[in-house]
């Protein structure tokens, strides 16, 4: 049975720099969403950061994945992480973005 894992992601940066690589960075999120390893991402209100949600089979993954993020690459946030074993609503987390 698949874990999740919530990571909220803390900008470092100003907003000016970030904005340089959010196209590379939701590129990347977009190929982890087509590889069923994520589930939904976006910023947070107001925009300082936002919210990753992984679909993971061992928390061992987490980090691999999010060293490969432009974010991460270029030094522009911190994170926190969390692993999530949800109870109720795991069939509708489960059946989102799932992996072709």
């Amino acid at each position: 049975m698949a874990l999740y894992a919530f990571v909220a992601l803390k900008y470092t940066a100003p907003l000016e720099r970030i904005l340089q690589t959010v196209e590379r960075h939701r590129a990347y999120l977009r190929e982890l969403h087509a590889q069923g390893k994520m589930v939904a991402s976006g910023p947070f209100v107001p925009r300082e950061g936002g919210g990753l949600l992984l679909r993971i089979d061992d928390a061992s993954e987490i980090a691999p994945l999010l060293a490969k993020d432009p974010y991460h690459l270029e030094g522009l946030c911190t994170d926190t992480i969390y692993v999530w074993d949800p109870g109720v609503g795991r069939e509708g987390l489960d059946s989102l973005a799932k992996a072709p």
